[in-house]
């Protein structure tokens, strides 16, 4: 079994921080002014084993298990503006896996069972909160389709079930289910296991527990070129900061993956789209779960600071904008208004957006490229923050071997060509 983050950071001479009851007591008599930094922040060295482009939660955890399960520690995370800064820091955090297909299943619940303990692992709480995720179904065909992803899900052995309206509003009181509103709740689907965690800490507890294992962290520093050597293969990038080599390259650049694949001469199946959030003025607590609606394209859930966070389907137009307009926001606080007419009067304080990359299957890419040495982890549309323990696992193991992990296996960049197609479209049709 591999040395855990603090464990190894002893080993290699890197000062460990550990909390624990005991450091938070000694550092408050200090005014909590002798805590080290959490992440080291060197200058890139000439060369290394790997490099992930993108630190984000995905690359961060890609980063974490290259080190800590497979003892590649000489590797940079290369970030052009600050950690956690793109997708990461701008999702609405809800964890699930009651997807459709088989392979997405075993995926998302291979990251669902990370999330269990991850904060003890990273010794860094990630507040994950398994509070129960609730899809509403508005619809004869809603009804359908999630008694159907029900019944998928228990033969793979993945807990949901289904719940009548009454049921419903049992588990969520503030939902109304009234019949004369202009979508109806016929039920809804219930996985009790999800639920939320707190985005910046996912990334900080991966970075800080990286970097003590000796991964590089390198931020504001922007990729311009991938470099081939005669062979085809990659022999490193070319960044703001400099040239670095690299024997592997995993990048894992969410909304801009095709702009660095590009790079590489990969052309991806990917269309960029702006996705817009948004949250509330702090409430005491009102709101038990996190609550899905695909058919009105809203969903909303209570943070532990008590801003509603709510959240819209993707923009109907491709862009690398992080806005959106103004009118997607607007449908969805109506359908938010109907569903849960206390929250009428509540205030809204801020609005933003992000950039997610979409497959033509809505399912993600994890996998090896034509270019040697080159892998890509991309797709995960408005999905990936759920994914990103296991998305890290699963990709970590695909670059240290030079193979897929089982669970990622079907997942390639080949599937268009070959018609293997994963549909997770009714799966993913809003942000989530």
């Amino acid at each position: 079994m591999p040395a855990g983050p603090l464990e190894s950071a002893a080993l290699s001479g890197v000062r460990p921080l550990r909390f624990s009851f005991a450091s938070l007591l000694r550092n408050a008599f200090s005014a909590h002014t002798g805590w080290p930094e959490q992440w080291r922040s060197p200058e890139p060295k000439a060369a290394y084993d790997v490099i992930i482009v993108g630190a984000g939660g995905h690359g961060l955890a890609t980063a974490y298990y290259l080190a800590a399960e497979h003892g590649i520690t000489n590797v940079a995370v290369i970030e052009r503006g600050w950690l956690g800064g793109g997708n990461t820091g701008r999702n609405t955090t809800i964890i699930r896996s009651n997807y459709l297909w088989e392979e997405s299943e075993a995926l998302y619940d291979h990251a669902l069972d990370l999330w269990q303990d991850l904060s003890q692992v990273l010794n860094y709480n990630v507040m994950y909160s398994p509070r129960g995720v609730m899809m509403l179904a508005h619809t004869v065909h809603d009804v359908q389709v999630a008694r159907r992803h029900v019944h998928a899900n228990r033969l793979a052995g993945i807990q949901n079930e289904w719940l009548s309206p009454e049921e419903a509003k049992a588990f969520c009181p503030p939902l109304n289910i009234s019949k004369d509103i202009r979508y109806p709740v016929m039920g809804a689907a219930l996985q009790r296991k999800g639920g939320v965690a707190r985005h910046d800490a996912v990334a900080w507890g991966y970075a800080r527990a990286a970097s003590a294992l000796g991964v590089d962290i390198i931020q504001n520093c922007e990729v311009t070129a991938i470099r081939r050597g005669p062979d085809g293969a990659v022999t490193g990038i070319e960044t703001t900061k400099g040239p670095i080599g690299a024997k592997k390259i995993g990048v894992v650049a969410a909304g801009h993956t095709s702009v660095v694949m590009g790079m590489a001469g990969v052309r991806m199946p990917l269309e960029s789209y702006p996705l817009q959030a948004l949250v509330s003025e702090p409430l005491k607590p009102v709101f038990p779960c996190v609550v899905m609606s695909n058919t009105i394209h809203a969903y909303i859930s209570q943070s532990d600071k008590g801003d509603l966070v709510i959240g819209a389907g993707t923009d109907q137009y491709v862009s690398y904008s992080q806005t959106g307009g103004l009118h997607i926001t607007t449908h969805t606080l109506d359908a938010i208004c109907e569903l849960f007419p206390m929250f009428r009067r509540v205030r809204m304080l801020r609005n933003w957006g992000g950039i997610v990359d979409v497959t033509p299957d809505r399912s993600p890419i994890l996998a090896k490229t034509p270019v040697p040495g080159l892998f890509v982890n991309c797709g995960w549309g408005t999905g990936g923050f759920k994914a990103t323990p296991g998305s890290g696992h699963v990709f970590a193991h695909t670059i240290a071997r030079d193979a897929p992990h089982p669970k990622n296996a079907p997942f390639t960049l080949e599937r268009f060509r070959d018609g293997r197609l994963i549909d997770e479209a009714a799966a993913a049709a809003v942000a989530h």
